[in-house]
């Protein structure tokens, strides 16, 4: 989910352009093992000049959620623009599994681990999982002819669920390779289940 590079970057632009050039380096070396040279190195930039846009590592994680969100709220919105929402939303959760999910999955995980250290890093990873579970319930709630409000209570079990399947398989494929045939079936079987179950689970009022 890298960013695109820009002719002529204002600070806020390039800061977007650090963040995606680094990812890698958080995914390789975690949030504790990659030192500032590390990222400031993977920017292509000077040590002192890469403190100017973050100055510690806490700032960099922040400063990705938000780049990362941006991205999950574009892929949201095209989504929910679509004549068969369900079927797109669909879609797209199962492109985490292979090669897309590879490039995130090392990533999530470092974030994970870090969570458990730094309650900072916890709390805006908790954060980022509620926005995406409002996300989906806005897709819900127009399948349903819901309000979002209503839907988000309804559908929140199943809105953290499916957060919680693509951030493990993500994982696992990133850590392991991709799931074997078997497992995938019964992960997709289970996100089918989900979905069939809220489209069917339209409002009559």
């Amino acid at each position: 989910m890298a960013g695109a590079p820009f002719p002529n970057p204002t600070a806020e632009e390039r800061g977007l352009e650090i963040l995606g050039s680094i990812r890698q380096a958080f995914a390789e070396k975690g949030f504790d093992g990659a030192s500032m040279q590390d990222l400031a190195r993977a920017a292509g930039m000077s040590v002192g000049n890469f403190y100017r846009y973050f100055p510690s590592n806490a700032a960099i994680f922040q400063a990705m959620c938000g780049y990362d969100l941006a991205d999950i709220q574009g892929e949201f919105a095209e989504i929910q623009s679509s004549a068969t929402p369900m079927a797109a939303l669909r879609e797209r959760i199962l492109m985490h599994f292979g090669e897309e999910g590879m490039k995130d999955g090392q990533l999530w995980a470092e974030i994970t681990a870090a969570a458990i250290r730094k309650p900072e890093i916890g709390a805006a990873s908790l954060q980022m999982e509620a926005t995406i579970s409002s996300l989906l319930s806005a897709i819900f709630a127009r399948v349903t002819h819901r309000s979002e409000a209503e839907a988000q209570q309804r559908y929140q079990g199943q809105c953290q669920l499916l957060v919680m399947l693509v951030k493990a398989m993500a994982m696992r494929t990133a850590l392991n390779g991709p799931a074997n045939p078997a497992l995938e079936a019964q992960v997709v079987a289970v996100i089918d289940r989900i979905l069939n179950e809220i489209l069917n689970d339209t409002s009559k009022g």
